[in-house]
């Protein structure tokens, strides 16, 4: 039973980690996500984007809110091999 939660919080959190990078990618592309795949990325992300934005310092035009998501996503990916 342990193996299958691990297997399956590595799961979700690789496949939020992706999700979050394509944002990024597809934001160098699209800036106004106005492509299917651009709202697609958007609607799975911003709910979790937003509240780190608000919490982050205004940092100009930069957005390090992926950033921060990413680094989080990545810890929980590398801890998830301890369990």
């Amino acid at each position: 039973m342990e193996d299958f939660i691990r297997i399956l919080l590595q799961s979700l959190a690789t496949t939020a980690w992706l999700v979050v990078l394509g944002r990024v990618l597809m934001s160098w592309i699209d800036p106004q996500f106005e492509r299917p795949i651009g709202q697609f990325l958007f609607t799975l992300t911003e709910p979790f984007l937003a509240p780190i934005r608000k919490v982050l310092p205004q940092s100009g035009m930069f957005d390090f809110s992926a950033l921060v998501l990413l680094i989080g996503l990545g810890l929980v990916m590398r801890m998830t091999w301890f369990l």
